[in-house]
């Protein structure tokens, strides 16, 4: 595409702002070890995940989406006549029918604005993605009226006691778009993977619990990794006028986080496809052994991953552990994952090393959908960092007992779509600012209050 192309649309369109919640408890990974009887090191090491969120039946998938939208009108002083759009995504579902957002407009109906469009999007962990797409698209579109819209990207994610659970984890994101934003989405620089798979899905409406095939899902999360990564890389080039753009072109990193050993990994692979692409590189000679090693080969060879996650250490400290640190902290989050991971890197990293900094952020979820564009950072990000104050926030939450979390799930999986109750968890157990479940009634409506 040519300049021209975009000389209509308003400029720098992207995130003004940030806000984030997770839970105020969580576990320690490694007592988590001792607890499920696993060897020391399984899910610290194996997943590379520290700590993990979670709540009982006082928080649910609205409750949390509700703090964060609140937060971030409150600690940006924004008026809620000027936003537009709002857009939800999330594949934790309370109602059939009834969107998260239409919980949300309660916020916005005590301020008289009742005309605001958006409305949830569901696939896997990719809905927040999809949110934050059509966000953009309605700012640069004729429909747009002027005014802000707010994506918010939040879930559960909730697993059944095994191997799965230690990916567990709770938390949510919401982001003002509009133009002249500091951190800027870069048109025309993005690409997209669908194709139907069984990886993870939610079959049974009786339980929030999906089903999973791990091992199928993380050749699927990688798969599309190298279709997004190689059409991206295309457009890049073409927009570089270079040859063979690779990840050196890059500045960061953001991936979705199932877990942290999942993101390295696709970090690592990304030099499996720059190699692929100028094999008598000699930066490449750790991967020469496998040139001739099948796509489909490439996707589970054991040698592989090893030799592209050790030659590529050095970067992926650099380019993507910024990005790790709070997904890290908190376990998954579904659609809020990749959007932590870019909150992550806006606080971990200070705004004048950010500034001109190219940022790639891959989102995927399962079923599947993926997709990858790139951010330009061309503002102050300090704002967000200190309205953010994630370290802060993070080393204050409760480090709770694992008897805990069990005792919060097995809660949860006895009370799921039930009516007329009122929930047992603990008030101490939320904090101040946060809203959570006052009462379910016998026609299945929700009730929330807002802690003082």
């Amino acid at each position: 595409m040519t300049a021209t192309t975009f000389e209509h649309y308003p400029e720098n369109v992207g995130i003004l702002a940030m806000e984030m919640y997770f839970p105020s408890r969580c576990v320690d990974q490694s007592e988590m070890e001792t607890f499920d009887g696993v060897s020391a090191g399984k899910y610290t090491i194996g997943l590379g995940q520290e700590k993990m969120a979670f709540i009982d039946d006082r928080e649910d998938i609205q409750s949390i989406c509700l703090t964060a939208v609140h937060n971030l009108m409150e600690k940006y002083n924004i008026a809620y006549t000027d936003i537009g759009r709002l857009e939800v995504g999330t594949e934790t579902i309370i109602d059939k029918s009834k969107s998260v957002k239409t919980t949300l407009m309660t916020l916005f109906g005590e301020h008289g604005n009742y005309e605001i469009e958006g409305i949830d999007t569901t696939n896997a962990c990719y809905g927040g993605f999809n949110a934050f797409s059509n966000a953009v698209n309605w700012i640069e579109s004729s429909s747009w009226d002027g005014r802000y819209a707010i994506v918010i990207a939040g879930d559960l994610a909730l697993y059944a006691s095994g191997a799965a659970r230690p990916t567990s984890g709770a938390g949510v994101v919401a982001m003002l778009i509009g133009k002249n934003a500091p951190i800027v989405v870069e048109r025309g620089l993005r690409s997209t993977h669908m194709e139907h798979a069984y990886d993870f899905y939610k079959p049974d409406m009786h339980s929030e619990y999906p089903v999973v095939d791990g091992k199928y899902s993380n050749t699927c999360y990688l798969a599309a990794f190298d279709a997004c990564y190689n059409r991206y890389m295309g457009r890049l080039g073409k927009a570089l006028n270079k040859e063979k753009p690779s990840m050196d072109d890059i500045d960061y990193l953001v991936c979705h986080s199932p877990y942290a050993k999942l993101v390295n990994k696709s970090f690592a692979r990304a030099s499996y496809n720059d190699f692929l692409k100028d094999p008598e590189n000699e930066k490449f000679a750790p991967l020469a052994g496998f040139k001739e090693v099948s796509y489909a080969e490439s996707l589970e060879n054991r040698d592989l991953e090893k030799a592209c996650v050790g030659m590529t250490k050095a970067g992926y400290a650099q380019k993507v552990g910024p990005a790790a640190f709070v997904p890290k902290q908190i376990g998954n989050m579904y659609t809020a994952a990749v959007w932590s991971g870019l909150a992550s890197l806006i606080s971990e990293v200070d705004s004048e090393t950010l500034k001109d900094k190219r940022v790639l952020l891959y989102s995927y979820g399962s079923g599947l959908a993926a997709s990858m564009i790139s951010f330009r950072i061309t503002g102050s990000t300090d704002g967000i960092k200190q309205k953010l104050n994630l370290r802060e926030r993070l080393a204050a939450r409760t480090i709770a007992k694992p008897e805990d979390f069990a005792e919060a799930m097995a809660i949860r999986e006895k009370t799921h779509n039930v009516r007329d109750y009122v929930p047992s968890g603990n008030l101490d157990h939320i904090a101040s600012g946060v809203y959570y479940v006052e009462k379910i009634d016998d026609k299945w409506r929700r009730f929330y209050k807002r802690k003082d």
